[in-house]
């Protein structure tokens, strides 16, 4: 098989990868909240144990980031940690207290969360030159997320939220199953008589400032969104398609993506993406009952998500020397979506309470999304690594 080949084979597995490890986050985001209220548990405490899922991605990818930094083996690290992750999920199985389900969690996403940096950094060098061509293979992720996210609310609709970790289960597997033909090949790097240090300059300062703010303000839609839609009347197979609603704009969105970055660049969209948050998570807290402005609201899914995401893996991977990036997609993924994403879920359960602050939930994610776009203005408008950023 000439290289060619084995360039788009490699390529056919990691987007399965991409399409079972979105296909997990699709079941347990937004639906974790209504499993573990049927269980019994109050908001304060579906708050703690959903920022747990967002918990382990501060420590997990930074441990797994060291050794595959050190060692190169950055493809046997995903299927380890599949196969960790899929044998420690059959815990979650069994109907335990609120202790139990913390430590049951906090095993299986330890593992799970330590995959996607690795698996970002093993696309983006399996890419070469062609870095452009990332959003349409992380868009099968956007695309397993889009699947399960409808086709689970359906399926709690039809026989009850039990049938989560049943549907759960068949994904690690998947996910399993697509890791193990991934090449082992270590990576090699340029012998240096003194490695390049790790440098948080002030243009990676207010990166992550902004990254981690704007995870913050995503809490109430990582957390409750079902939850909030349920309580606004809607029903969980409705739920799950206006999920999917934005899903399908995040997709279209990747696949715009490359031309967008490469005509206006990434401060100004970021500045844009922010924005459009900022007045989508208003449009949650005042307008939920409007099936237009709900449908509005879902679309700008694409600049929340979708662009953010498309820019800021780019800026991490030029950002950082190959013998450090996946320690830099560890440290986004970690400061964002790890400390960001649990202090904005948990913050979330605090001021939802009974329901009656749900609004002001939203509205403390706008603010935190309003900040994150003044952090932007702060980022250098060129910087010698990654170019106009």
């Amino acid at each position: 098989m000439n290289q060619t080949a084995q360039v788009s084979t490699q390529l056919r597995w990691i987007s399965a990868c991409y399409f079972f490890f979105f296909a997990i986050l699709g079941v347990m985001v937004p639906y974790l909240g209504v499993f573990f209220e049927n269980r019994g548990f109050n908001p304060q405490e579906i708050g703690f144990l959903l920022a747990i899922l967002m918990a382990t991605r501060i420590v997990a990818p930074n441990i797994w980031a060291m050794v595959a930094d050190k060692t190169g083996m950055r493809a046997q690290l995903v299927k380890w940690g599949a196969a960790a992750a899929a044998v420690s999920y059959l815990t979650f199985f069994y109907n335990g207290s609120f202790t139990y389900l913390a430590i049951s969690l906090t095993i299986y996403t330890f593992f799970w969360n330590a995959i996607l940096a690795q698996l970002e950094v093993i696309t983006l060098e399996t890419l070469g030159e062609n870095t452009s061509r990332y959003g349409a293979i992380r868009s099968f992720g956007s695309l397993g997320y889009l699947v399960f996210v409808v086709g689970v609310g359906f399926a709690i609709s039809a026989w009850g939220t039990e049938v989560l970790p049943y549907v759960g289960m068949a994904l690690f597997i998947g996910l399993l199953l697509s890791a193990l033909p991934l090449p082992s090949d270590k990576v090699v790097t340029k012998k240096r008589a003194e490695p390049p240090k790790l440098v948080l300059d002030k243009a990676l300062f207010w990166f992550l400032l902004s990254a981690t703010l704007l995870q913050m303000s995503a809490g109430p839609f990582y957390g409750f969104f079902v939850l909030y839609l349920k309580q606004s009347g809607y029903s969980e197979a409705v739920a799950g398609i206006y999920v999917a609603f934005g899903v399908l704009a995040e997709i279209l969105m990747f696949m715009l993506a490359p031309r967008l970055l490469g005509r206006y660049g990434v401060n100004r969209l970021l500045i844009v993406s922010l924005g459009f948050t900022a007045v989508r998570w208003l449009l949650m807290a005042f307008f939920v009952e409007s099936y237009l402005l709900l449908g509005v609201s879902q679309l700008l899914h694409a600049f929340t998500f979708g662009l953010v995401h498309a820019a800021s893996i780019q800026f991490v991977h030029r950002h950082f020397d190959i013998s450090h990036r996946s320690k830099g997609q560890a440290l986004y993924a970690s400061l964002s979506f790890g400390v960001g994403g649990a202090l904005g879920t948990w913050l979330c359960g605090m001021i939802w309470g009974d329901g009656s602050g749900a609004s002001l939930a939203w509205v403390v994610a706008s603010v935190c999304a309003f900040i994150a776009m003044l952090a932007i203005f702060f980022i250098p408008r060129s910087d010698k690594r990654t170019g106009e950023v």
